[in-house]
């Protein structure tokens, strides 16, 4: 059965980034992987790419042929590529065949996960390749030093996870630099989201500018809306340190199944080794407190 990982996140929360970081840990590990670019605007990967929706269209094309701004840009183009999905279909069954842990690099703009459907009717077919896909959602971590912003990225983590039906690891990236930000809190309140209600003292604090009591009922009603659904919850990434990598990757194999059943051909032994050596133990929210923040 061959796996797959869904990587999103809004545009500059380093997607590319982690594809990047993750093919080269993957092939320390021994597991082969193609990097799929589907994203129509980004034409400077960092990876190698095994396939490339630009190969197919272009989001500047697209742009000056049907004038469009970027968003209905980026929207065209995924529904072009809906509409020729067996370009995709064939080369996704060809990596199944040759035993490819595959990995896709999506488009930043959120619309397309919280609101469009082409994505979700694309992921549908690739599941019906056979495919177990586990979307891996990465958001700043920065935006935990504002209550606001933090309570803003769990309603799009929230918001991606019902839209996506899939196996969900939301990702805090860029972890390695938050000790440049003041946090009211300890990162374990924000990884586990615990009770949220703490926050409302923070959000209803009038500002200068502005009286923030107004929007008290609303800032509740929005932290009982995320408390009642209750399946947001963060890892934390920082690319360039081995033992994070591994953490998270242990994370996404348990979420999507690899981790019980080695894929053929996959060439785990190292990873397999690596895991009973103890290579992710040691990282939960409070050791990566003390190491970053």
């Amino acid at each position: 059965m061959p796996f797959a990982q869904l990587v999103i996140g809004p545009p500059g929360s380093g997607k590319t980034t982690y594809c990047h970081g993750l093919h080269q840990f993957l092939n320390a590990i021994g597991r082969r992987n193609s990097i799929i670019n589907l994203d129509p605007a980004n034409d400077r990967v960092s990876y190698p790419c095994a396939l490339d929706i630009r190969d197919l269209v272009a989001l500047e094309d697209v742009m000056d042929e049907e004038h469009l701004g970027p968003n209905g840009g980026m929207m065209y183009a995924l529904e072009e590529l809906e509409e020729n999905i067996e370009w995709l279909e064939t080369a996704l069954e060809r990596m199944a065949k040759e035993g490819e842990y595959v990995v896709f690099d999506c488009p930043g703009q959120v619309e397309l996960v919280t609101h469009h459907g082409a994505l979700r009717r694309i992921l549908g077919r690739v599941e019906k390749l056979g495919y177990r896909l586990v979307v891996v959602h990465l958001v700043d971590a920065h935006y935990l030093s504002s209550a606001s912003s933090y309570i803003s990225v769990l309603l799009l983590c929230l918001r991606s996870m019902l839209q996506l039906g899939l196996p969900h690891i939301n990702v805090l990236s860029k972890i390695d630099l938050l000790h440049n930000y003041t946090l009211d809190f300890p990162l374990s309140f924000y990884t586990e989201v615990q009770d949220l209600h703490y926050l409302l003292p923070i959000l209803n604090d009038p500002t200068p500018h502005r009286d923030m009591s107004k929007f008290a009922k609303l800032n509740e009603a929005i932290i009982d809306l995320v408390d009642g659904f209750s399946l947001v919850s963060f890892e934390t990434l920082a690319v360039e340190d081995k033992k994070s990598m591994a953490h998270l990757l242990q994370a996404v194999d348990r979420a999507g199944g690899y981790a019980f059943g080695e894929a053929e051909g996959a060439g785990d032994s190292v990873w397999a080794l690596a895991m009973r050596g103890g290579w992710a133990e040691g990282f939960e929210a409070r050791d990566v407190q003390e190491r970053w923040v």
